[in-house]
Protein backbone atom coordinates (compact mmCIF):
# COMPACT_ATOMS: atom_id res chain seq x y z
CA UNK A 1 0.00 0.00 0.00
CA UNK A 2 2.75 2.76 0.40
CA UNK A 3 4.98 1.39 -2.20
CA UNK A 4 1.58 2.48 -4.40
CA UNK A 5 1.55 6.04 -2.77
CA UNK A 6 4.52 6.37 -3.28
CA UNK A 7 4.22 5.34 -7.18
CA UNK A 8 1.70 7.98 -7.21
CA UNK A 9 3.31 10.90 -5.59
CA UNK A 10 6.43 10.52 -7.90
CA UNK A 11 4.46 10.46 -11.19
CA UNK A 12 2.19 13.36 -10.39
CA UNK A 13 5.46 15.29 -9.26
CA UNK A 14 6.98 14.31 -12.60
CA UNK A 15 3.80 15.54 -14.50
CA UNK A 16 3.34 18.63 -12.58
CA UNK A 17 7.57 19.19 -13.86
CA UNK A 18 6.49 18.85 -17.27
CA UNK A 19 3.74 21.16 -17.58
CA UNK A 20 5.91 23.75 -15.97
CA UNK A 21 8.10 23.38 -18.80
CA UNK A 22 6.12 23.26 -21.56
CA UNK A 23 4.17 26.62 -20.31
CA UNK A 24 7.55 28.37 -20.05
CA UNK A 25 8.71 27.17 -23.29
CA UNK A 26 5.20 28.79 -25.24
CA UNK A 27 6.16 31.76 -22.85
CA UNK A 28 9.40 31.79 -24.96
CA UNK A 29 7.79 31.05 -27.89
CA UNK A 30 5.59 33.79 -27.56
CA UNK A 31 7.51 36.35 -26.78
CA UNK A 32 10.14 35.18 -29.81
CA UNK A 33 13.17 35.07 -27.85
CA UNK A 34 16.22 32.55 -26.95
CA UNK A 35 16.64 30.62 -24.14
CA UNK A 36 19.22 32.18 -23.10
CA UNK A 37 18.23 35.80 -23.92
CA UNK A 38 18.57 38.13 -21.67
CA UNK A 39 16.49 41.33 -20.61
CA UNK A 40 18.88 44.17 -19.91
CA UNK A 41 20.96 44.28 -22.66
CA UNK A 42 24.04 47.05 -23.13
CA UNK A 43 23.79 49.84 -25.74
CA UNK A 44 23.51 48.96 -29.60
CA UNK A 45 22.26 45.22 -28.64
CA UNK A 46 18.85 44.18 -30.16
CA UNK A 47 18.54 41.08 -28.28
CA UNK A 48 21.49 39.60 -26.23
CA UNK A 49 22.93 36.75 -23.55
CA UNK A 50 24.36 36.91 -20.20
CA UNK A 51 27.19 34.28 -21.90
CA UNK A 52 27.61 35.54 -25.49
CA UNK A 53 26.58 38.79 -25.68
CA UNK A 54 24.75 40.73 -28.10
CA UNK A 55 23.58 38.35 -30.46
CA UNK A 56 21.94 40.77 -33.17
CA UNK A 57 22.18 44.68 -33.66
CA UNK A 58 19.94 47.98 -33.17
CA UNK A 59 19.86 49.25 -37.35
CA UNK A 60 22.89 50.30 -38.92
CA UNK A 61 25.14 48.74 -36.00
CA UNK A 62 27.79 46.07 -37.13
CA UNK A 63 27.96 43.09 -35.71
CA UNK A 64 31.62 41.70 -34.45
CA UNK A 65 32.69 38.46 -32.52
CA UNK A 66 35.58 39.52 -29.89
CA UNK A 67 37.33 37.13 -28.23
CA UNK A 68 38.38 37.25 -25.08
CA UNK A 69 40.85 34.08 -24.13
CA UNK A 70 39.18 31.47 -25.32
CA UNK A 71 35.99 32.98 -24.78
CA UNK A 72 33.92 34.97 -27.38
CA UNK A 73 31.29 37.37 -26.82
CA UNK A 74 29.24 39.31 -29.60
CA UNK A 75 29.86 43.41 -29.95
CA UNK A 76 27.58 46.25 -31.57
CA UNK A 77 29.47 48.52 -32.96
CA UNK A 78 28.83 51.95 -34.94
CA UNK A 79 32.14 50.72 -37.53
CA UNK A 80 34.48 47.88 -37.50
CA UNK A 81 37.51 47.98 -35.64
CA UNK A 82 41.24 47.59 -37.07
CA UNK A 83 41.72 44.37 -38.91
CA UNK A 84 37.82 43.96 -39.92
CA UNK A 85 36.08 45.60 -42.51
CA UNK A 86 32.12 45.92 -42.35
CA UNK A 87 29.27 44.39 -44.78
CA UNK A 88 25.92 45.24 -44.74
CA UNK A 89 23.22 42.32 -45.11
CA UNK A 90 19.43 42.82 -45.30
CA UNK A 91 19.10 40.69 -41.87
CA UNK A 92 22.28 42.24 -40.40
CA UNK A 93 25.93 44.34 -40.56
CA UNK A 94 28.57 42.05 -40.19
CA UNK A 95 32.15 42.61 -39.14
CA UNK A 96 34.83 39.99 -41.10
CA UNK A 97 38.24 39.67 -40.26
CA UNK A 98 41.18 40.68 -42.45
CA UNK A 99 43.86 38.72 -43.86
CA UNK A 100 46.21 37.52 -41.25
CA UNK A 101 49.11 39.77 -42.82
CA UNK A 102 46.53 42.55 -43.50
CA UNK A 103 46.18 45.86 -40.75
CA UNK A 104 43.32 47.41 -42.38
CA UNK A 105 41.25 46.47 -45.71
CA UNK A 106 38.61 46.65 -47.67
CA UNK A 107 37.12 43.34 -48.84
CA UNK A 108 38.80 40.19 -48.04
CA UNK A 109 40.91 40.27 -50.62
CA UNK A 110 42.01 43.86 -51.06
CA UNK A 111 44.10 45.54 -47.97
CA UNK A 112 44.47 49.15 -47.50
CA UNK A 113 47.78 48.80 -44.83
CA UNK A 114 49.57 45.77 -44.25
CA UNK A 115 51.15 44.75 -40.75
CA UNK A 116 54.93 45.19 -39.92
CA UNK A 117 57.19 43.63 -42.38
CA UNK A 118 54.76 43.57 -45.41
CA UNK A 119 54.58 46.07 -48.17
CA UNK A 120 51.50 47.00 -49.99
CA UNK A 121 51.21 46.84 -53.47
CA UNK A 122 47.75 45.77 -55.14
CA UNK A 123 45.88 45.24 -52.36
CA UNK A 124 48.06 42.76 -51.18
CA UNK A 125 50.38 42.65 -48.90
CA UNK A 126 53.92 40.99 -49.97
CA UNK A 127 57.47 40.51 -47.88
CA UNK A 128 59.32 41.21 -51.30
CA UNK A 129 58.33 43.36 -53.95
CA UNK A 130 58.10 42.52 -57.61
CA UNK A 131 60.74 43.17 -59.75
CA UNK A 132 61.45 46.64 -61.25
CA UNK A 133 59.57 48.24 -57.54
CA UNK A 134 61.46 48.98 -54.66
CA UNK A 135 60.53 48.54 -50.92
CA UNK A 136 59.54 52.12 -49.15
CA UNK A 137 60.10 51.62 -45.69
CA UNK A 138 58.19 55.10 -44.67
CA UNK A 139 54.95 54.13 -46.54
CA UNK A 140 55.19 50.66 -46.43
CA UNK A 141 54.60 50.17 -50.21
CA UNK A 142 56.03 48.95 -53.22
CA UNK A 143 57.05 51.97 -55.51
CA UNK A 144 58.49 52.71 -58.72
CA UNK A 145 62.82 52.74 -58.91
CA UNK A 146 63.40 56.42 -59.89
CA UNK A 147 66.84 56.97 -61.57
CA UNK A 148 68.81 60.20 -61.24
CA UNK A 149 68.41 62.82 -63.88
CA UNK A 150 70.67 65.85 -64.53
CA UNK A 151 70.11 69.30 -66.81
CA UNK A 152 72.06 69.94 -70.19
CA UNK A 153 75.45 70.90 -69.69
CA UNK A 154 75.93 74.87 -69.21
CA UNK A 155 78.42 76.84 -72.27
CA UNK A 156 82.08 76.93 -70.57
CA UNK A 157 83.43 79.22 -69.08
CA UNK A 158 85.96 81.94 -69.82
CA UNK A 159 90.28 80.89 -69.38
CA UNK A 160 91.13 81.30 -65.93
CA UNK A 161 93.71 80.41 -63.46
CA UNK A 162 93.74 81.68 -59.90
CA UNK A 163 91.06 83.76 -60.45
CA UNK A 164 92.64 85.89 -62.78
CA UNK A 165 92.06 86.27 -67.16
CA UNK A 166 95.40 87.51 -67.89
CA UNK A 167 99.18 87.19 -67.42
CA UNK A 168 99.19 83.69 -68.39
CA UNK A 169 99.11 81.08 -71.40
CA UNK A 170 97.76 77.93 -69.82
CA UNK A 171 94.64 78.10 -67.82
CA UNK A 172 91.17 76.33 -66.74
CA UNK A 173 87.58 76.49 -67.81
CA UNK A 174 85.02 74.50 -66.55
CA UNK A 175 81.06 73.70 -67.48
CA UNK A 176 78.27 73.18 -65.24
CA UNK A 177 75.03 70.92 -64.65
CA UNK A 178 72.15 70.84 -62.29
CA UNK A 179 70.35 68.04 -60.77
CA UNK A 180 66.63 67.88 -62.31
CA UNK A 181 65.64 64.59 -60.27
CA UNK A 182 67.22 63.30 -57.55
CA UNK A 183 67.23 58.74 -57.69
CA UNK A 184 65.54 56.73 -54.92
CA UNK A 185 67.19 54.05 -52.78
CA UNK A 186 67.54 51.86 -55.30
CA UNK A 187 68.09 54.14 -58.43
CA UNK A 188 71.11 55.04 -60.58
CA UNK A 189 73.08 57.54 -58.95
CA UNK A 190 73.72 61.04 -60.39
CA UNK A 191 76.54 62.29 -62.10
CA UNK A 192 79.19 64.70 -61.81
CA UNK A 193 77.40 68.23 -61.84
CA UNK A 194 81.04 69.84 -62.99
CA UNK A 195 84.19 69.28 -65.13
CA UNK A 196 87.01 71.13 -65.70
CA UNK A 197 89.96 71.04 -68.76
CA UNK A 198 92.93 72.99 -70.08
CA UNK A 199 93.06 75.81 -72.18
CA UNK A 200 95.49 77.95 -74.15
CA UNK A 201 95.23 81.36 -74.78
CA UNK A 202 97.29 84.04 -76.42
CA UNK A 203 99.17 85.29 -73.41
CA UNK A 204 98.40 89.22 -72.32
CA UNK A 205 99.75 91.52 -69.76
CA UNK A 206 98.05 92.46 -66.56
CA UNK A 207 97.76 96.35 -65.82
CA UNK A 208 98.58 97.44 -62.80
CA UNK A 209 95.87 98.21 -60.29
CA UNK A 210 96.90 101.73 -59.76
CA UNK A 211 97.95 101.91 -63.23
CA UNK A 212 94.92 100.94 -64.56
CA UNK A 213 92.47 102.94 -62.40
CA UNK A 214 93.77 106.16 -63.71
CA UNK A 215 93.44 105.28 -67.01
CA UNK A 216 89.82 104.51 -65.76
CA UNK A 217 89.20 107.63 -64.59
CA UNK A 218 91.37 109.71 -67.52
CA UNK A 219 88.74 107.70 -69.83
CA UNK A 220 85.56 108.70 -67.58
CA UNK A 221 86.41 112.31 -67.59
CA UNK A 222 87.00 112.56 -71.43
CA UNK A 223 84.16 113.79 -72.97
CA UNK A 224 83.61 112.45 -76.67
CA UNK A 225 83.17 114.33 -79.71
CA UNK A 226 79.86 114.60 -79.71
CA UNK A 227 79.99 115.92 -76.15
CA UNK A 228 82.74 118.44 -77.11
CA UNK A 229 80.89 119.75 -79.94
CA UNK A 230 77.58 120.12 -78.38
CA UNK A 231 79.75 122.09 -75.35
CA UNK A 232 82.20 124.29 -77.42
CA UNK A 233 78.47 125.77 -79.47
CA UNK A 234 76.22 126.20 -76.04
CA UNK A 235 79.80 128.04 -74.56
CA UNK A 236 79.90 130.02 -77.61
CA UNK A 237 76.59 131.59 -77.74
CA UNK A 238 76.55 131.99 -73.81
CA UNK A 239 79.71 134.58 -74.31
CA UNK A 240 78.11 135.90 -77.00
CA UNK A 241 75.10 136.90 -75.13
CA UNK A 242 77.45 138.26 -72.40
CA UNK A 243 79.05 140.65 -74.83
CA UNK A 244 76.29 142.04 -75.88
CA UNK A 245 74.67 142.55 -72.66
CA UNK A 246 77.91 143.90 -71.56
CA UNK A 247 77.71 146.60 -74.45
CA UNK A 248 74.21 147.39 -73.98
CA UNK A 249 75.19 147.98 -70.40
CA UNK A 250 78.10 150.37 -71.49
CA UNK A 251 75.99 152.11 -74.07
CA UNK A 252 73.22 153.02 -71.65
CA UNK A 253 75.77 154.19 -68.94
CA UNK A 254 77.57 156.67 -71.86
CA UNK A 255 74.03 158.37 -72.79
CA UNK A 256 73.46 160.19 -69.89
CA UNK A 257 77.00 161.71 -69.94
CA UNK A 258 76.58 162.45 -73.61
CA UNK A 259 73.54 164.43 -72.67
CA UNK A 260 74.89 166.31 -70.26
CA UNK A 261 77.94 167.46 -72.10
CA UNK A 262 75.49 168.80 -75.18
CA UNK A 263 73.55 170.84 -72.86
CA UNK A 264 76.82 172.44 -71.19
CA UNK A 265 77.57 173.20 -74.87
CA UNK A 266 74.54 174.77 -75.79
CA UNK A 267 73.66 176.59 -72.50
CA UNK A 268 77.31 177.74 -71.51
CA UNK A 269 77.17 179.20 -67.56
CA UNK A 270 77.52 182.92 -67.89
CA UNK A 271 80.93 184.62 -66.54
CA UNK A 272 79.83 187.21 -63.89
CA UNK A 273 81.23 191.01 -64.04
CA UNK A 274 83.49 192.24 -60.61
CA UNK A 275 82.56 196.07 -60.64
Amino acid sequence: MQLRLLSWFFITLNFMEYIGTQHASRVRRQRGMHPNVSQGCPGGCATCSDYNGCLSCKPRLFFVLERSGMKQTGACLPSCPSGYFGTRYPEINKCTKCKADCDTCFTKNFCTKCKSGFYLHNGKCLENCPEGLEPNNHTMECTSIVHCEASEWSPWSSCTKKGKTCGFKRGNETRVREIVQHPSAQGNPCPATSENRKCIVQRKRCQKEGKGKKNRDEKGKRPNKEESRETRQENKGRESRRQNREQRENKNKMQPKKRKAQDKQQNPVPISTVH
